[in-house]
């Protein structure tokens, strides 16, 4: 039996090997993360390793895939159950882009500790509201709808396979390979030709839709790797002639704990592809929609910890209006908010109940009856704490990703009326629960804090300290 941590490693691997063929560059992109992990490592030791170990930074990494439907998403979510991969969290790009990028998404991933551990694939998945007038009239959205219900992304059979997979926990060794030979296939970039004045059309409205709805296949638009230094990367790759972004997407490099996520990208690739004109002709021209992101993870934050982090990206936003600043003078002014408002160590995050920590007993612990209160408990060195690695995403900083790879901003009428599509819209369409990353992140902590009660003996919960 292939259980499925086995069946998700796999495919990692599968899916890597397949996109290092498509796009050559990721491969670069690769080699160079590694490289810059090995100087790290070398440079800082077990430190480096504080946010996971260099085995699992090194195998890490997160593919980005885009349907077009409810019913292409609802399959999705079955593919990846079979890997151990769950719908988190919820994302609306059509409210975090400033461009036409009409979508919503979610990430699929393990959401146990220790699968994550074992190996962390993640999947960002995002699925057109072809609804949503602000991007659609109501012809080009029916018209879009015929076009999108005639194709099949995924062949019955590797359904099937899936659902099995995810009903018995694995498969046998030959309906593994069969599953991720499937699996791995429905996601390359097919050979088709792609309608012109189709494919220019939904591109005039936007380059996203049309990458999801001007083709008749699905593939991986990105895949990214983890770095544990984004800036060196970021350097590493410009000085090889690699063209990049302009700039790192999220929170600014500073001299404090590394938050949440930092994304950056080569820009998109003129790929090429075969198009049938009107006239009935295949001609070969070339696409930019694949790019190739590679991410630099930091420390889970809580709830508060988060609305500090937008607080200071609307202070940073409103301090540059109008000013045409480079993205390293955008960073200094970041850095400088962040060192004015955030902590600089892990104790004060944990002491705000800023940022997720799990918690073990010490070896060499004081004697005599431990204290109930978890800041005591740190403070006299009964227990250790570790940070938890944040898994999931930023809607403004995917948006930036996207933004920056567009070939047009495309046409949004912001007079418009948009299609109301939350949460719980997509949890049924998904037909499985939409985890709550805040949620999972506490379970994980609160799990640890169990396991130190048990092992002191403690006869009362242990308390947290109180949220800024």
């Amino acid at each position: 039996m292939v259980d499925a941590t086995a069946l998700r490693a796999a495919f990692a691997r599968r899916l890597s090997a397949m996109y290092g063929t498509e796009v050559p560059a990721y491969n670069t992109l690769v080699d160079v993360a590694q490289e810059v992990n090995r100087e790290v490592l070398a440079r800082m030791g077990a430190d480096a390793e504080r946010l996971g170990s260099i085995g699992r930074v090194t195998a890490e990494r997160h593919g980005a895939i885009r349907v077009g439907t409810p019913a292409e998403l609802a399959q999705v979510a079955r593919i990846f159950g079979a890997m151990g991969m769950y719908p988190v969290g919820y994302y609306d790009l059509r409210e975090a882009a400033g461009s036409s990028v009409p979508v919503v998404s979610t990430a699929f991933r393990p959401v146990d500790e220790a699968e994550l551990a074992a190996n962390p694939f993640r999947v960002f998945t995002s699925m057109l509201v072809t609804g949503d007038r602000r991007f659609f009239g109501a012809d080009l959205e029916r018209r879009l709808g015929e076009f999108l219900g005639a194709r099949r992304l995924f062949p019955p059979r590797l359904l099937d396979l899936a659902d099995r997979a995810e009903a018995e926990g694995g498969l046998d060794g030959e309906a593994a390979e069969e599953f991720l030979t499937l699996a791995t296939r429905a996601f390359e970039l097919s050979a088709e030709p792609v309608s012109r004045s189709w494919y220019a059309e939904l591109e005039r409205v936007s380059s996203v839709a049309a990458d999801i709805g001007g083709v008749a296949s699905t593939h991986v638009n990105h895949l990214t790797p983890r770095v544990l230094d984004i800036d060196a990367l970021y350097a590493r790759m410009s000085e090889r002639g690699i063209t990049m972004i302009d700039a790192i997407q999220g929170p600014p490099r500073w001299d404090g704990p590394d938050l949440l996520l930092r994304q950056t990208s080569f820009r998109a690739l003129a790929e090429p592809r075969l198009f049938r004109e009107d006239d009935g002709r295949v001609v070969q021209d070339d696409l930019r929609v694949r790019f190739g992101e590679v991410e630099a993870r930091g420390i889970a934050v809580t709830p508060a910890g988060r609305a500090l982090y937008d607080e200071l990206s609307a202070e940073l936003d409103a301090l540059l209006a109008g000013q045409q600043v480079t993205a390293e003078e955008r960073n200094a002014a970041g850095a400088k908010l962040w060192a004015d408002r955030v902590p600089r160590g892990e104790a004060e995050l944990i002491a705000g109940d800023l940022a997720y920590f799990t918690f073990h007993v010490l070896d060499a612990r004081p004697g005599g009856a431990a204290p109930a209160d978890l800041a005591t408990l740190l403070a006299d060195g009964w227990v250790g704490a570790r940070p938890i690695v944040y898994e999931d995403f930023l809607p403004r900083s995917a948006a930036g990703i996207f933004q920056s790879n567009l070939t047009s901003d495309g046409a949004k009428d912001v007079t418009a009326a948009g299609a109301d599509f939350g949460p719980e819209a997509l949890a049924a369409v998904l037909g499985r629960p939409l985890h709550d990353p805040y949620e999972l992140y506490a379970s994980i902590r609160a799990a640890s804090l169990a396991r130190v009660r048990a092992d002191l003996g403690l006869t009362r919960e242990i308390t947290l300290p109180p949220a800024r």
